[in-house]
């Protein structure tokens, strides 16, 4: 990919042999969908980490926004583990055999980890506070107006979203329907609860309730 293709928004993707081969490592095991989405996560988390004044290191923001959904893939699904995780755990793996220091992976796994747990990131360093604010921009349109039209449409003409909200929903659908304990206590519940029929929600209250002490 050309530097130009690489720069939107006057956001660029770091020009590293590291960022270059998490590109490769997510177009080959993930989907289209998760690769445009992994990108848009990077662009929009670095403007809205401007937005915040926030000093960040692109390279692990990078990484981070690339491997975020990297879970949902189908080698992961009999895991037993939570999504999140296990594209955090692919992070770690991919750093640490590349030499990176224990404190950029645990940071890049953190912000994998915690995506999709809202209210807590936007506390903790700024790259785990930009990946789930690139996350719920691109997702859910949180801070939509954060961002000019011209930054949003130029990183959409790069990185685009036909029918993006259905599709991924049905990404999140299919990646985590095999291991739905996975879901207890956390946002996918809703997923699996308006796409799989037979799905029945943890309760958490009757978890306590019933658990095996008396009092």
């Amino acid at each position: 990919m050309t530097t130009a293709a690489n720069t939107r928004a006057e956001v660029r993707v770091p020009d590293t042999r590291l960022a270059r081969e998490a590109t490769e490592l997510v177009r080959e095991a993930a989907s289209e969908l998760i690769y445009h989405h992994s990108r848009r996560v990077y662009f929009f988390g670095s403007l809205q980490g401007r937005n915040r004044d926030l000093s960040f290191d692109p390279e692990l923001l990078y990484i981070g926004a690339m491997f975020h959904d990297l879970g949902l893939s189908e080698r992961f699904h009999a895991s037993g583990h939570r999504f999140e995780v296990d594209g955090a755990d692919e992070a770690r793996r991919f750093l640490q055999a590349h030499g990176m220091p224990e404190d950029s992976v645990r940071r890049v796994w953190t912000a994998i980890a915690l995506h999709t747990t809202p209210g807590i990131p936007e506390f903790m360093e700024p790259e785990v506070a930009l990946v789930t604010a690139g996350v719920e921009y691109d997702v859910l349109g949180i801070g939509y107006g954060d961002i000019a039209t011209a930054e949003r449409e130029e990183i959409v003409a790069l990185h685009p979203r036909p029918d993006f909200k259905q599709r991924i929903l049905g990404a999140f659908t299919d990646g985590i329907r095999h291991k739905p304990e996975t879901t207890f206590g956390n946002v996918k519940a809703d997923v699996l609860q308006h796409y799989v029929p037979q799905f029945e929600r943890a309760d958490f209250v009757r978890t306590i309730l019933d658990s095996p002490w008396a009092e």
